[in-house]
Formats: C-alpha cells, structure tokens, sequence
C-alpha cells in the first residue's frame, strides 16, 4: 500500500503555529499516517535547527514556499539551496516546489537546475499551485516538455484542488498529466461567493472520484484540506482510513 501522509498546513496555520509542526507530526503519526509533508512557511526562525530535528523522524516531503524562479526569470538558487538543505536535515528524501516565473527565463537555467540536482539525494517535486505562471496545464506541460528536453526529466506533485482557483478542469489535467505524477494532495472545494475553498473530498463540489481514478494509485498521497474536530486524533484517524479505502479500491 502506498504511504499516506498528511500536509501539516491541513491543521491549520493559527493552529500549527500555536503548537508547532511537531505536535502536529506526533498526532499524525499516533493517527496512523505513514508520515508527514513539513512545511516552509510555518516552520518557526526561532529554534529552527531544533524544530527541524524534532520533525525529522516524521517527515517524507519538504515544501519550500518560494518559487524556483523569479517573476523576471531568474533560477531562485537561494531557494533551491535552502530547500535542499532543510530536506536533507529532515532526511526527507523529496522537496516540493512551483516553477514561478519560468516563463521568462533563459534557455540555460535548466540546465543550472539540472546540475544542482544532480550533486543531490533530493528528489525535486513540481507541484502545480494557483499562479497564472505555474499552475495551469499549459505552463505546465510547455516546463515538463522543456525540462525532458534538457535531459531533466522530473516528477509532479498532483493538487487536485488548486486547478479551480484558476478555472482549469483537474480531470483533463489529471488525464494529461498522469504518468509525470508522483504525488498526490488530496483536497477538495467549494465556491463560496468570492472563492474556492478547500475542504473535505466527501464535501466537494468538484469530481474528485473521477480525478482519483485518473491518477497512478501507487504514488504517495497527502492529506491537505482542513482537518479539525473536539476529537482530532478520532478525525485525522478516520480521514486517513477514507483515502487508504479510495486507493485500495482503485488498485
């Protein structure tokens, strides 16, 4: 069975940072998931070193929340390299990012990219986020098609939810995008008058049922909507039993 894991945005920023990614990773982990998705922008500057070494046992993706490129089209090695060495220091042998302003950049930067990878154990994930430049499926498929070209063939974190934000359908681009993935965020939505929110796949609006059959079953998934409850070791139980029953169904 592949490996469930749970994105720790999903307990929620003012709660994360309440307690910490750590607690949050030891409830995961008392809950059954087989690991946990650290994220960039909630850990805590203060302590760092000390909260990555508390998060390290849990942890199986690292997400930076800078994007690989700047809007003008220079290869954010800063980001990279800080991405690097926090996976390394989780011993999180993935690290998720977006493309950012690849559009713009210079014919080379791939193969830059490709050269710091290459003196890497690091697996680098593109995951598709709610940007114009990096999120819908022709960007996408225009990045993937020129990084095969360079000779860097790379995976793809599958949001299922983040397609909506952009009015992009997560089917056709699950059906497109199918054999690049290698991760899954599960997550639903809903439109409220001025936005999608995530939520739930049982409460969504969107057909998450079809998605999930598009996409390879055998790949890691994430837990990333909204996990909360007077019982939440009871909730992050029984949701994490919910995707390990869709994905045993589809294999």
């Amino acid at each position: 069975m592949p490996p469930i894991l749970i994105s720790l945005t999903a307990f929620g920023a003012a709660e994360v940072g309440r307690h910490g990614q750590a607690w949050f990773a030891r409830l995961a982990s008392e809950a059954g998931a087989d690991a946990v998705e650290v994220r960039g922008e909630l850990l805590r500057e203060d302590g760092l070193h000390e909260e990555l070494a508390l998060l390290a046992p849990f942890t199986a993706v690292y997400s930076e929340p800078v994007v690989l490129w700047t809007p003008e089209g220079d290869l954010d090695t800063g980001a990279l390299e800080r991405g690097i060495t926090r996976a390394k220091a989780l011993g999180a042998p993935r690290l998720k990012m977006s493309i950012g302003g690849w559009r713009n950049a210079a014919s080379d930067s791939l193969f830059e990219l490709k050269s710091i990878l290459a003196q890497q154990p690091i697996e680098l994930l593109i995951e598709n986020d709610q940007t114009e430049t990096g999120g819908t499926l022709n960007a996408l498929q225009g990045f993937f098609a020129a990084a095969d070209a360079a000779g860097l063939p790379l995976g793809m974190t599958f949001d299922m939810g983040n397609w909506h934000y952009l009015g992009e359908c997560p089917l056709v681009a699950a059906q497109a995008l199918a054999a690049r993935v290698r991760y899954v965020h599960c997550k639903g939505v809903q439109r409220l008058p001025a936005k999608w929110v995530a939520v739930p796949m049982t409460q969504s609006s969107a057909p998450w049922r079809a998605v999930l059959r598009a996409l390879p079953a055998n790949v890691a998934h994430a837990i990333e909507y909204p996990l909360m409850g007077d019982d939440l070791l009871a909730v992050t139980r029984e949701e994490i039993a919910h995707i390990r029953r869709l994905r045993a169904a589809a294999s």
